[in-house]
């Protein structure tokens, strides 16, 4: 298989859960044999002028970096093939929503990792009804991203 498949890496990174679903879910991307990560939009890693939020969190009350922050991942969700989002459904992010809003928009397929440990708890509704797949974050390494299909996250809704 080759690597041809672009991702837009939609993961919070804010608490403890979050990193480490984070981590998780970037090791199992770097062997799958279908994505090309090399070329993939990583949020944290195209902050505005390589300012790290998470190490200066000061920016965050800069209105350019913020500005150029936002609208630099918005091109990474246009350019990319796929929008990836890990998923913690305990922990609702409504960063996360609204990429996933905007990736919807942009006809992107759009498909939630969750750690397995929280598959099939109850999610979002809106955050269900975008996805077009939700896998445990198990299933990532061998996911095939050059073959996405639909794929129905039997969890109840809330």
């Amino acid at each position: 298989m080759a690597k041809t498949k672009t991702v837009y890496f939609g993961a919070g990174w804010f608490n403890e859960k979050q990193n480490k679903a984070y981590k998780e879910a970037m090791e199992a991307l770097k062997e799958n044999p279908t994505v090309d990560l090399e070329n993939s939009y990583v949020p944290l890693q195209n902050q505005y002028k390589g300012i790290r939020v998470d190490e200066h969190p000061e920016y965050l009350h800069d209105i350019e970096w913020a500005s150029a922050t936002y609208h630099n991942d918005l091109v990474g969700i246009k350019t990319s093939d796929i929008m990836l989002g890990v998923y913690l459904p305990d922990e609702e992010d409504v960063g996360l929503g609204m990429e996933l809003g905007y990736a919807l928009s942009r006809g992107k397929f759009i498909l939630l990792v969750i750690p397995d440990e929280y598959y099939g708890k109850p999610i979002n509704l809106m955050s269900w009804g975008v996805c077009d797949n939700a896998i445990k974050m198990s299933d990532l390494k061998d996911y095939d991203f050059n073959n996405p299909r639909f794929g129905f996250y039997d969890g109840a809704v809330y």
